[in-house]
């Protein structure tokens, strides 16, 4: 007993940081508002007034409730909080048509939920298009307080990659649903933190439309402090494009990978998909008497589109000062073997690996094609296109409605054994479903992504594939066709990195591993904004009857109108 009563006095001596967990509110006011952010004026997606909207900064273990309000007057929207599982909150996922009716114009909506891991993580737009149109922001969550990183630095700065395209969303959206159809073409600039420079003299323009003077296209500016080091975290919302970003006369230690932690390793030119995020260390080590280039360059796609420029400032010098050299040259954009020995370099970081089950219970093969439905360009999932119905799925499932959705499994594999992914396919019909994948809950399912050739000879294109509520482990990669008997046995189960998104290589495939353990209905889609649009994903359901009561506020479409009249 005295042991006992000395061990217990012993215990309380000790001080164990303890952080409580707070309620952290946003307003937000979105609406279409003139802006230039590449000099080009346009109609751009606003949250109170600024794109990128305002970045949410919050600690592990805090709820984030977002009241928003749509003043897009003739378009609804929904947001999306990329990265964050939405454990428990499967409505707040913000996908408009899985998850949720849209966010009708004039209406209001109330987005909570709870950020349960450190990391960096993004929101954006989930209806249409309009991602592209300027929604969309950052998320950074810290650990909690007297909890330190696994890596030394003194300062922590962000920057959000995209591209950019000076037409509008829905006349895409017209042009890619269109017989004959249209395609979005590329980017008329790239931007670094919604800054970008358009060579407004390349076309015929007044100066109120185009007008490089103006300061709103001014190069954004990293400051630095000679001799500090710096946390730089940069994510990828591009619409299209894959992108490599370097910074002048530094090299980048990556650390950090979706909000995982990675063993380190260095890098000159980070190569980023969209939907992804990176933390990497910079040392801000070089001539203190002058400033440097950051830039962006477009990989995987024959550029058409001039690098984005960015000017990293060391104080005191004038930061919107040019350094004195030519911006460096972007990597050759089709070296795959490049981009996909960066990808086969993310390790799990030592003392922060979370195992994979050794086995799978489920195996998915996924080749992803572009074909016809009914003489329309797509893209599709195993000859499959997904069309989303009018009524959510989380709301269809969850009420029962049998009605709503397809009732017609979609495939597990298609005959991608017979399947020449290395030439146009001689039959580019597919149809369409809104057909769900039923997980056993709490199964791991193996999911196999295989590329191949679009309808266009000699082309594959790199598809990075997001997950919605969950975060999966890269079991490995592969150039060429996926070998169910043999390249299993070369899976990575020792230190496998866990992501939310990640590249499948031109002609290549990519392994994944899920644990089905959050209840809800999930999206799994390729990030391209035009590929997703015309039918390149699929919904996974796990757990529906463990989902709790919806609120109302996600009904209001479909067959959801009448459930609570």
């Amino acid at each position: 007993m005295l042991k006992l009563l000395a061990l217990c006095f012993f215990t309380s001596l000790i001080h164990v940081p303890i952080t409580e967990a707070k309620t952290r509110h946003y307003k937000w006011e979105v609406k279409y508002e003139y802006k230039s952010p590449d000099c080009f004026r346009k109609q751009v997606i606003t949250i109170n007034g600024t794109s990128p909207g305002p970045t949410i900064s919050a600690q592990q273990g805090d709820t984030i409730i977002v009241e928003v309000n749509n003043r897009l007057i003739t378009e609804s929207f929904a947001i999306h909080w990329h990265g964050i599982r939405q454990r428990g909150t499967p409505w707040s996922d913000g996908t408009a048509w899985v998850t949720q009716c849209p966010i009708g114009p004039g209406d209001t909506f109330t987005y909570q939920f709870e950020v349960d891991r450190p990391g960096t993580y993004l929101y954006h737009a989930h209806y249409g298009m309009q991602r592209e149109a300027g929604l969309y922001g950052l998320i950074q969550v810290s650990l909690p307080d007297g909890v330190k990183e696994p890596f030394a630095y003194d300062y922590d700065q962000s920057i959000i990659l995209n591209d950019w395209f000076h037409q509008s969303t829905s006349s895409q959206a017209t042009g890619l649903t269109s017989n004959p159809y249209v395609w979005v073409g590329e980017p008329q600039s790239l931007l670094i933190q919604g800054k970008g420079k358009f060579n407004c003299s390349s076309v015929t323009l007044p100066a109120e439309i185009c007008n490089t003077t103006n300061p709103e296209c001014s190069p954004y500016v990293i400051t630095v402090i000679p001799g500090k080091t710096y946390r730089l975290r940069i994510a990828s919302l591009t619409a299209l494009s894959a992108l490599s970003f370097q910074i002048e006369g530094h090299s980048m230690t990556v650390v950090e990978a979706d909000g995982y932690y990675v063993e380190p390793f260095i890098v000159e030119n980070l190569h980023i998909y969209s939907g992804q995020t990176y933390s990497v260390i910079i040392k801000a080590d070089q001539d203190p008497s002058r400033n440097y280039w950051a830039t962006s360059n477009v990989i995987s796609r024959h550029p058409q589109t001039p690098p984005g420029l960015a000017i990293l400032n060391y104080q005191p010098n004038e930061p919107q000062r040019s350094p004195p050299t030519v911006p460096p040259a972007g990597p050759v954009w089709n070296d795959t073997a490049n981009q996909f020995a960066q990808g086969q370099a993310l390790k799990a970081r030592q003392g922060f690996i979370h195992t994979p089950p050794p086995t799978s219970d489920r195996v998915l093969v996924f080749l992803t094609t572009q074909n016809t439905v009914n003489g329309y360009n797509r893209w599709a999932v195993n000859n499959v296109s997904l069309d989303v119905p009018n009524t959510p799925y989380l709301i269809a499932l969850k009420y029962n409605m049998t009605d709503v959705l397809d009732q017609t499994p979609p495939p597990d594999r298609c005959k991608s054994v017979n399947y020449d992914i290395k030439n146009v396919s001689r039959n580019k019909n597919a149809t369409s479903s809104n057909a769900i994948y039923r997980l056993k809950f709490n199964s791991t399912v193996d999911i196999i992504m295989q590329n191949a050739n679009t309808m266009k000879a000699s082309t594959s294109e790199t598809h990075p594939w997001h997950l919605h509520g969950h975060d999966f482990w890269i079991l490995g990669y592969g150039l060429g066709k996926f070998d169910i008997n043999t390249d299993p046995k070369k899976y990575n189960l020792v230190n496998p990195v866990m992501r939310n998104t990640v590249p499948v290589y031109p002609y290549g495939w990519t392994a994944l591993r899920i644990k089905a353990d959050n209840p809800g209905v999930w999206a799994f889609h390729c990030h391209i904004e035009p590929h997703f649009y015309l039918g390149m994903g699929v919904a996974f359901e796990a757990g529906i009857e463990k989902v709790g009561k919806l609120p109302k506020s996600i009904m209001g479409c479909g067959k959801s109108k009448g459930l609570f009249k």
